[in-house]
C-alpha cells in the first residue's frame, strides 16, 4: 500500500488542495498583484519571490525572506513606499531595499 507524502497528508487534513501551493509566475503575479497589494511568486529561476505594489501603483519584485528569520515577507504588507514583515514588523523601502531602524536590507528591483 503506498502513503501519501508528509505535505499531501496535512494539506488533506487542513482541507486545503495541493495544487493551489504552487506559487504564480512573477509575470502572473504582477498582473495580478493590486495597488497595495503584496502576492507571493516564483522568478524564472525557480526562487521564491515577493511581488508588491504600492499604493501609487509601482512594482517591485523581492526575494521573499525577511533577513531577520526567513519569514515569507509576501505575507507582509504595504504601508506607503515600504514593505513590512508580518511576523517581527521589519520595514523595507522597497526603491532601495534598505531597512530604515536596523542594519539589513533586501534584494529589490522595479517590475
Amino acid at each position: 500500500m503506498a502513503t501519501a507524502s508528509i505535505s499531501a497528508q496535512i494539506a488533506d487534513l487542513l482541507g486545503i488542495d495541493p495544487t493551489a501551493l504552487v506559487r504564480p509566475s512573477v509575470a502572473e503575479a504582477q498582473s495580478a498583484c493590486a495597488p497595495g497589494q503584496v502576492l507571493a511568486a516564483t522568478d524564472d529561476g525557480g526562487r521564491d519571490v515577493a511581488v508588491a505594489r504600492t499604493d501609487d501603483g509601482r512594482l517591485f519584485i523581492v526575494a521573499d525572506a525577511c533577513p531577520h528569520d526567513g519569514s515569507a515577507l509576501s505575507t507582509g504588507f504595504i504601508d506607503g513606499d515600504r514593505l513590512v514583515c508580518a511576523r517581527h514588523g521589519w520595514e523595507f523601502d522597497l526603491a532601495t531595499g534598505h531597512c530604515p531602524f536596523r542594519q539589513a536590507c533586501i534584494d529589490t528591483r522595479r517590475g
